[in-house]
């Protein structure tokens, strides 16, 4: 594939001239492009109406979990999925209230994307800010404010452990001016068929330079990637993608910087780097969501299995409760069943005979398969 390098220089009123470019030599992700798409059919086409609420819940609680933690949350994934779940009210501190504020700009982010009409406009950017800050106390930041720096307070992003410390602009007209000639540039490439694998993770990139907000600007660039990736059609992996983000977080901060680094150095095709890496987190999301719906129709398969026989009196009441425990907590040793005190209640007037006949009918069956440890698994698994 050909794409004609587009360049969008401009000239702003303090900072150094700013230039926009396509910047990725397409011969180097063709291929990769190619993967991605054959995926994300292969995706598309999985019976995902089944066990889409049961995915999305999933995504997004491992998406906000992601995204967080960049950006320092402490948050663990099982606390941030109890968070999840609270009303406003409910919110008791700061980092359950970062956890709403994300969740809050997803859900703007999927309602925005489901707009057959919608185009990336600095309001858009605004709101999304506006929404990821919410109520969280900062010494400069305002919700939806864009940065405008005094002159005695220098805003300066990355570190020299990944490659350096850069200085975006600092004056507020180049900051507002930059947000509108992104979203120009955007919309250029969009006109021009450039496909949203491409120009997601280039938008993401540009702006996290312009660096526009005092905070916030991380997770604000990720939501608008997503955006634009589900407004082209892909589900679940536009928010996914954070998880990959965070599980590379020292290549994902060093990227930006050898980047903007190249650029200036006039290399070529600088930005090649940074897509193909984002390319190859969108083709492991999107992989990983598709053997997730695979294992959890299996769970739905397997436990109609269990249901039809329980019913056909083919397995006891206590046969049962044993099945369904193991698929709800998970493995267990087969020592450490034999202690637990729902298990003990099912047999307390019954015989270590009845233990082992009732175990080795569910192990006939299919419904329990035990490792040569002692391991007892559900037989879905």
């Amino acid at each position: 594939m050909f794409v004609m390098e587009y360049l969008h220089r401009v000239d702003t009123f303090r900072h150094a001239p700013f230039t926009f470019q396509t910047g990725v030599d397409m011969s180097a992700v063709d291929t990769m492009l190619v993967r991605i798409n054959d995926a994300q059919q292969r995706f598309a086409g999985s019976p995902l109406s089944s066990v889409a609420e049961q995915l999305e819940k999933e995504v997004v609680v491992s998406s906000i979990f992601g995204t967080n933690s960049i950006e320092g949350g402490t948050l663990s994934e099982e606390e941030t999925r109890q968070v999840v779940a609270l009303t406003p009210e409910q919110v008791a501190n700061i980092e359950q209230q970062r956890v709403q504020n994300i969740k809050a700009a997803y859900d703007y982010s999927k309602a925005c994307a489901g707009q057959e009409n919608w185009q990336l406009d600095v309001e858009f950017i605004v709101h999304v800010h506006k929404l990821v800050t919410h109520a969280l106390p900062d010494e400069h930041n305002q919700p939806g404010l864009l940065r405008d720096n005094p002159k005695h307070i220098a805003t300066k992003v990355g570190s020299a452990a990944h490659g350096g410390v850069y200085k975006p602009p600092q004056c507020g007209e180049d900051v507002e001016l930059l947000l509108q000639a992104l979203v120009s540039w955007h919309d250029q490439l969009q006109e021009q068929g450039l496909p949203a694998l491409i120009r997601a993770p280039l938008v993401h990139f540009y702006y996290e330079l312009i660096h526009p907000f005092w905070d916030g600007n991380g997770r604000v660039g990720r939501v608008i990637e997503a955006t634009i990736l589900q407004q082209a059609g892909f589900q679940y992996a536009p928010f996914a993608q954070a998880s990959f983000y965070h599980q590379h977080i020292h290549r994902y901060f060093a990227l930006f910087n050898q980047g903007r680094k190249q650029a200036q150095l006039k290399q070529g095709f600088p930005n090649t780097d940074f897509v193909a890496f984002f390319l190859d987190g969108i083709l492991q999301s999107i992989n990983n969501l598709h053997d997730r719906v695979n294992f959890l129709i299996g769970v739905i398969l397997f436990d109609s299995r269990v249901q039809h026989l329980y019913q056909g009196k083919s397995i006891n009441d206590r046969q049962y409760a044993i099945v369904t425990q193991i698929m709800r907590h998970g493995p267990v040793m087969l020592k450490e069943l034999a202690q637990m005190p729902w298990y003990r209640a099912l047999y307390i007037k019954l015989t270590d005979k009845t233990k082992s006949r009732d175990l080795h009918k569910l192990k006939e069956l299919g419904l329990l398969r035990q490792e040569s440890a002692g391991l007892l698994m559900p037989g879905s698994i």
